[in-house]
Formats: structure tokens, sequence, C-alpha cells
């Protein structure tokens, strides 16, 4: 089975799992009395802690059943500034806990969104039926954006070859013009990629915001990696869809599934009034919760989309689903070999080269905007 590493900083605890709309709940992992105790071994004693290691007293660091896959086991390691720390290891799964991935591209024309996914562009949230696909040129401003034949059919990325050939920034030539789709079969060892992250126990604030560049974002509470923004211009000039499923997660052949975007499908409620869902740790360690349309709170966020709140520190909250990119920067201080661009204000996030005609949605063209997702 295929391991990447990725690092981050923060602590373990354990939780409770929400299904997604569309999505299949995987009911051992929807359970909260079967959420599991995920306890820290230290390397070096081989002892077994008491207790979960937790940051926060009011709301302990928490990943739900299966999202973990190994004994986490505590080491050495770096921050960029110097500091010398102890970190905890922990191998996320590479697949969601509490729901089956998918569906992502619609089959026909015909298709409703009821069998199929959904595609942000960093402006919009669509859903991804057969309508969108047979709007494509209008909505980009291309004639030549036609992803379906005479007969009504999609053009989908139906095997492993024409998978690894659309899902990537540079499109090989036959593989242009496709909704593109995976599965974690026709992934190297055809099964989920295992994540192994590196968590120091306390999450270190920055007087500086680090950009997200290429990096990867951080991880789920359900075991997914979450990524920078996808290259959406790229995947336009390339006139295909990297389709997503309404959890806002796609696969790729190099890190499998992961998430782009937060929409409601897993979360964790929090013991502070006001406050949305824990859904996952940043590369700094710091929580991530839901975004705040989820209530009717509007507080006050910072550049990268934090706050600092009584009881819970400071977390960040996800971006809304169709901004492509869960969180706007890190304010914390990132593990050394991790960090990008460091200081002033967030850049855009990369989308690719400049894609062909405007490849923005027209005005006057409206998106199929999903509705709330509800636990």
């Amino acid at each position: 089975m295929k391991v990447l590493i990725i690092i981050l900083t923060g602590v373990i605890a354990a939780g409770s799992s929400f299904s997604c709309t569309k999505q299949k709940p995987i009911a051992s992992s929807t359970n909260m009395s079967e959420i599991s105790d995920n306890r820290v071994k230290n390397q070096d004693s081989g002892e077994e802690a008491e207790t979960a290691l937790t940051q926060y007293e009011t709301l302990g660091m928490t990943f739900l059943k299966n999202a973990i896959v190994k004994d986490i086991t505590t080491k050495n390691c770096t921050l960029v500034d110097g500091t010398q720390t102890t970190c905890q290891s922990i191998t996320v799964s590479g697949y969601p806990s509490n729901y089956e991935a998918g569906p992502f591209c619609p089959r026909t024309t015909a298709d409703s969104k009821e069998t199929t996914g959904i595609w942000l562009d960093g402006e919009n949230i669509y859903d991804l039926d057969g309508k969108f696909i047979m709007k494509l040129p209008e909505i980009y401003d291309d004639e030549k954006f036609i992803l379906y034949d005479s007969n009504n059919n999609v053009n989908v990325t139906d095997t492993k070859e024409e998978f690894d050939g659309a899902a990537k920034p540079q499109v090989e030539e036959e593989y242009k013009y496709n909704c593109v789709e995976g599965k974690i079969e026709w992934l190297e060892g055809g099964s989920p990629i295992q994540t192994t992250v590196e968590i120091p126990a306390n999450p270190v604030k920055s007087d500086t915001v680090t950009n997200l560049g290429r990096n990867k974002v951080g991880v789920t509470i359900n075991g997914v990696v979450i990524d920078s923004p996808a290259p959406v211009q790229a995947i336009l000039s390339a006139y295909t869809i990297a389709a997503f499923d309404d959890c806002g997660g796609h696969i790729n052949p190099v890190i499998g599934y992961h998430q782009h975007g937060i929409t409601g499908c897993f979360g964790v409620e929090s013991k502070v009034d006001g406050e949305t869902k824990l859904v996952g740790y940043a590369m700094d360690g710091f929580p991530i919760h839901s975004t705040y349309e989820e209530s009717n709170q509007t507080p006050e966020l910072d550049e990268c989309g934090g706050h600092e709140v009584e009881g819970l520190g400071y977390h960040y909250h996800a971006n809304k689903a169709a901004k492509n990119s869960v969180i706007s920067c890190f304010h914390g201080t990132l593990v050394k070999g991790q960090q990008g661009r460091r200081g002033g204000r967030p850049r855009r996030p990369p989308q690719g080269q400049r894609p062909p005609g405007n490849m923005t949605p027209r005005k006057g063209i409206s998106p199929v905007v999903l509705p709330p997702k509800q636990d």
C-alpha cells in the first residue's frame, strides 16, 4: 500500500460522525458508541497513555472511528522557527470513514443531481447533472466545451488509463473533453492511499501568515487529506471537469481520495455555544470548524479564516465550498519542510495556465447552488 508523509500540529481524541446527502453511510462509523478511543503510545517507552492527549480542555482534537489505521506514536520534531518540540505520528486511512465516496460524473445529459456529484470552480458550486454538462459552453463562454456525444452520452474517464491521463494538471491530448472521475481500485495497490502526519503537541500562532501554495492543507476527522485548491483553470483549459462528490472530495492518482471543500457531510458538535462543528486540522495544527453559514453567527475572522474563542483558543472556519479552498492561509507555525511563502496577505490560490476563452461564468448564468446539508 502506498503511504504519503505530511506534517501538521495538534493532538487527538474521539468523536461522532454525520452522513451527507446522496452519500451512502457506513453504519459502523455513524454510531457514537462505537467511536474508537485512540490512545497515544510513546515510541521510546512503549507505554500507553492513560487517556488520549488533548490540546483544548473543552474540545479535544478528534478523529472518527476507522479514520486512523495504526497506533499513534511520539517523536521529536522541529518547527520552521527552529523550535524543538514533540510530535505524535498519526496515519489516516485515506478514505472517508463515515460515507462511501461518490457519485461523481453523470453518464447521460438526462442524469439528475440525485445521481451525480458537484463542481466547484472557485466562485460557484454547481450540481454536476446532465443539464450542467449541456450548459458548459454557455457557462464558460466557449462553444468547444462539449463533453457529450450525439446520443447524449457524457464522456467520462471509465478506465484506469483514461483516469491517469486526465487526472493531472497537464492533461494528455487524447483525454481532454472528459468528465474526470476515479475509482479507489485504480490507485496503486488497488486500495486507499494512507497518509502519515506528524503532530506537535501545541500549535503555535505566528505573527505572519503563510500561503497554502501547493502544499497539503491538513486532514479531516474522518481520515482524509485536505488538499490545496484544485487547479481549476488548468482543468477547464483541457476542457475537462474534475468531478467532486457532494462532500467536496474526489480522487486523483497521487493522493487518492482527498478534500477540496467542506459541505456538511461530517463534523463533531462544539461544546462552545455559537461555534460550528469540528471537521479537521490544518497543517499548522489548529482545528478547522465548518463554515459559519451553518449558523446565524457572523463573527469577524482574520485573513486566514480564523479567530480566537474562549474555551477553544485559535481555530479556523472553513470557507464556503465554492471557493475550492478549505482555508485561505496558515496563521500558525508550520513544521520545518512544510512551509510555503511567508509574510504579507495571502495571494489568490494558484489556478494553473490561462484557459481558452474567458473560462469564467458569464453574467446571467446562475449556478445551481446546493441546499444546506442536513444532519
